[in-house]
């Protein structure tokens, strides 16, 4: 059985957690789009990890974690990874990279920089990984599979094919220094010998494993709003976030995705720019932010502080809708126990109307929240283990927001730790 995990907002909605928790129960854990421009923060019985690349359940030894061809792969930041959870104590995971994922280029993550420099006060908020330039060349047909690593003639002759290309747009647009053939070709040839034990056609193995029965978890990177073609267009990340394409970037067929878990956080928090209508600022959205996730809502790759904000019904609906959602996971229920009372965003006045759809960027840049306050549970929630035993007010508040979104609510997160959920 398939299952996706994918987040129905702007991500950084605690899908690693999550998948984490899930992975229990699952053979192979899949990354199937994106890079290491985001990252997914797990606590566990080893210590606090931000990770990147690798897939969240790297922490059991029973699992296998594959990096699927639709994933942004910087081989030397996955490599250092693996030293990385390895070293505080990790048993070595079992790693399979596709051997049709792209490579981050070293010049991705210059032409990032400098196009962020270029754009200045109407730049993207780029995380500068080298994402966009990335996707670009693999959509212009000038990116680099793994498996070109492996014929080196062949290589040689499209890197200079590439480079004249590069060069120009160093030269007449950026004003840098030129990229050299023989320097890229040797840099390639160490990420060959980094990710050459790790090679293989995952969509095979995949394959084989749907015929034995194994439970396979696809984990996508940032959540709905970030999707190219449904998010809020063009402050989004470069590859599909939604669970269908799960099926793509992993190699399987579609019809086997048999469950979406779409994660929601109890509020909204939002790295980078990008309409963000139920957003907060102040003191209000400092103490928000303060209590929030576990040490603070700050970017696990960039360390940003989040833009926070209340529950928005209107971009969760939305999201879970285009996720195909069986199963919405609540989190961080547990950091809203301080509150008296609750702001919950159930519509947007746009040009005085209002509606619960979620519309195109340009309308969204006017929309204002229309708001409902809901009574807070004022008393700390983790450690409760059953949906009963929750308070009175946090479980309308639970309802409310199920009611709102049209999904149903089956797993909540109420603490940063592995057992700090409650199944519905």
């Amino acid at each position: 059985m398939v299952t996706a995990i994918v987040g129905a907002n702007w991500g950084d909605e605690g899908k690693g957690k999550i998948t984490d928790t899930l992975a229990q129960e699952s053979d192979i854990i899949v990354r199937f789009q994106g890079g290491a421009n985001a990252g997914h923060t797990i606590v566990n019985n080893y210590g606090k990890f931000a990770l990147h690349t690798l897939p969240s359940g790297v922490f059991y030894d029973h699992t296998t974690s594959i990096i699927g061809n639709g994933v942004a792969l910087d081989i030397p930041k996955l490599i250092g990874e693996i030293k990385s959870v390895v070293e505080k104590g990790v048993p070595m995971p079992k790693i399979l990279v596709s051997d049709r994922a792209q490579m981050v280029m070293p010049y991705h993550v210059l032409f990032d920089t400098y196009e962020e420099a270029r754009l200045a006060g109407k730049s993207f908020g780029s995380t500068k990984s080298g994402i966009a330039p990335f996707y670009s060349d693999k959509y212009a047909k000038i990116g680099f599979q793994v498996s070109e690593l492996f014929d080196e003639e062949a290589l040689k002759e499209k890197i200079d094919r590439v480079l004249v290309q590069k060069n120009i747009l160093l030269e007449y647009l950026y004003h840098q220094p030129l990229l050299k053939a023989d320097e890229i070709f040797a840099t390639l040839m160490e990420y060959k010998e980094m990710i050459e034990p790790y090679v293989c056609d995952t969509s095979a193995y995949l394959y084989q494993a749907i015929k034995d029965g194994k439970h396979i978890l696809l984990e996508g990177q940032l959540g709905s709003l970030k999707d190219p073609d449904h998010g809020i267009y063009p402050m989004v990340t470069s590859s599909s976030t939604l669970a269908g394409y799960g099926a793509i970037g992993a190699g399987i067929p579609p019809y086997e995705i048999k469950k979406i878990v779409t994660v929601c956080k109890a509020y909204s928090s939002a790295v980078g720019a990008g309409a963000f209508v139920s957003e907060i600022f102040g003191d209000e959205a400092d103490e928000l932010r303060r209590r929030g996730g576990d040490g603070g809502e700050y970017g696990a790759t960039t360390g940003r502080p989040r833009r926070m904000g209340w529950f928005d019904c209107v971009a969760s609906k939305y999201g879970c809708r285009i996720q195909g959602t069986t199963d919405v996971a609540f989190t961080v229920l547990d950091v809203l126990g301080y509150l008296d009372e609750i702001p919950v965003c159930t519509g947007y006045e746009i040009d005085g109307e209002i509606t619960t759809e979620f519309p195109t960027t340009s309308k969204l840049e006017k929309a204002k929240p229309v708001l409902e306050v809901l009574p807070g549970w004022k008393t700390d929630i983790r450690g409760i283990k059953r949906y009963e035993d929750l308070p009175e007010n946090c479980r309308n508040y639970i309802e409310f927001v199920q009611k709102h979104i049209g999904f149903p609510i089956t797993i909540i997160s109420n603490g940063p730790g592995r057992d700090d959920i409650i199944y519905v």
